[in-house]
């Protein structure tokens, strides 16, 4: 499973090694297959080594930190399993990070490259019960180059103390300090630290298992790509909270995060980011999730809910034998279908949106399908919809809107699917709950 995830990563990040890609390397080199079986999990270990030693000695020296990375989250992982009473709610809280749907795809960086430092995350034992948690912050001037430089780091402690205000040196031309967003000027920059003294500074005060955390994916992204760090013990705070009125994939600004959990908003209209500000603030909204839970969605300003996510109806768990343009018969109005796409396809499942042209139209289609009111896991409303096909096969599928006026919770609705319909015929799907059902009850007898 580990070189699984390494082969997964030359090919997320387009890597080549002297007989080219995963792919050109099984044209070239299975004469039975090819590369018409390129799932890496579908291959052995001798194959999936066999593509890695095509790499250079440096890219192989960077597979084995992978390896080793790999091996400490699963060791975390079973870990976690053998013995919860152990776990800080800290680590839970990375685990939840690290379980967000959107976690592998935006947490993937270009740690290969030259300059880049891959942090160890220690002992699993001392790991998991640790509750040292650090917030990072920085700002970026834009260079002649066309490149973003760091130019300050802040991070602060549990306690809210400062650990790092630095100012930093990027050692080559600035062409934009960005001074209305930054806050720095070119006088504040008459300074020798560079890019290498935060790195060095950050894997100190990063030891021991100490956690990092961030304002959602995309500024911690760029945080630590800035800064050239790798790091797994990670906050993300856009991912630990669920919204009422956001799609499942959108994050929520820092901003509109404080403002709905603490009350506050961390900057005024118009004035300039202060990172020391935002990393208490990134670090405050953690330590809020701690003590109060917010367990159930919450609302978010309504400036973090794009006008297109307005526009649509997200169908998902379709049957993948159902074509996504079916999905019109039980679509008032005259709606338009996304297409079937890889990303969006779980196992047996797919998920599509059914978009619209005025919002009223998502409103009156929502209110007009046919289905029983539920509850996604995120506790949004959604519908449980029944679908009789014109060869007489009644397929199911949920159906919710993307954003909501109002929190859920607000309303009593079940979270259980609802039965069909009694002249729906059952179908394999709606037999194997009941079968589990019956297991659930068997067991509670037992106990």
């Amino acid at each position: 499973m580990v070189l699984v995830e390494v082969v997964r990563f030359t090919q997320k990040n387009g890597l080549k090694g002297s007989d080219g890609g995963w792919k050109d390397f099984l044209s070239r080199n299975d004469k039975k297959f090819g590369d018409s079986v390129s799932d890496p999990r579908k291959r052995s270990r001798d194959v999936l080594l066999a593509f890695l030693q095509t790499f250079s000695k440096d890219f192989q020296k960077y597979f084995g930190k992978l390896v080793k990375r790999q091996k400490e989250r699963s060791a975390v992982q079973l870990y976690m399993n053998d013995f919860p009473d152990k776990v800080s709610p800290e680590q839970k809280l990375v685990q939840l990070t690290a379980e967000h749907p959107e976690y592998r795809k935006n947490y993937c960086f270009p740690s290969y490259q030259e300059g880049w430092k891959v942090l160890r995350i220690g002992e699993v034992s001392s790991l998991v019960s640790s509750s040292a948690m650090l917030a990072i912050d920085c700002e970026m001037v834009l260079c002649d180059d066309g490149m973003e430089a760091v130019v300050r780091v802040c991070v602060v402690d549990n306690n809210l103390e400062v650990k790092l205000d630095i100012l930093v040196n990027p050692s080559k031309a600035i062409t934009d300090y960005r001074t209305h967003i930054t806050g720095v000027s070119k006088k504040d920059l008459g300074v020798t630290s560079s890019l290498v003294d935060v790195q060095k500074s950050l894997k100190r005060i990063l030891s021991k298992g100490k956690i990092l955390i961030g304002r959602a994916y995309i500024e911690i992204y760029v945080v630590r790509c800035a800064l050239k760090i790798d790091y797994s013990q990670v906050i993300d705070t856009a991912y630990i909270f669920k919204y009422a009125n956001l799609p499942t994939i959108a994050s929520a600004s820092l901003n509109s995060l404080c403002k709905s959990v603490l009350g506050y908003s961390v900057r005024e209209e118009g004035k300039p980011h202060n990172c020391l500000k935002d990393a208490e603030a990134a670090m405050n909204l953690v330590l809020a999730k701690l003590k109060h839970g917010f367990n159930d969605p919450i609302e978010v300003a309504a400036s973090s809910v794009t006008e297109s996510d307005a526009l649509k109806l997200l169908a998902h768990r379709i049957p993948m034998h159902l074509p996504c343009q079916e999905l019109c018969k039980v679509s008032s109005g005259n709606p338009s279908i996304d297409d079937k796409i890889d990303s969006r396809i779980r196992g047996e499942f797919y998920s599509t949106c059914i978009s619209f042209n005025e919002i009223n139209e998502v409103e009156k289609a929502f209110e007009a399908l046919d289905g029983q009111m539920t509850k996604d896991s995120g506790g949004r409303l959604q519908k449980y919809v029944l679908m009789k096909r014109d060869n007489g096969d009644v397929v199911s599928f949920y159906v919710r809107k993307m954003v909501y006026g109002c929190q859920p919770n607000q309303f009593e609705f079940p979270k259980k699917r609802p039965q069909p319909t009694e002249d729906a015929e059952p179908k394999k799907e709606q037999a194997d709950g009941d079968q589990q059902k019956k297991k659930r009850k068997s067991k509670k007898h037992v106990n």
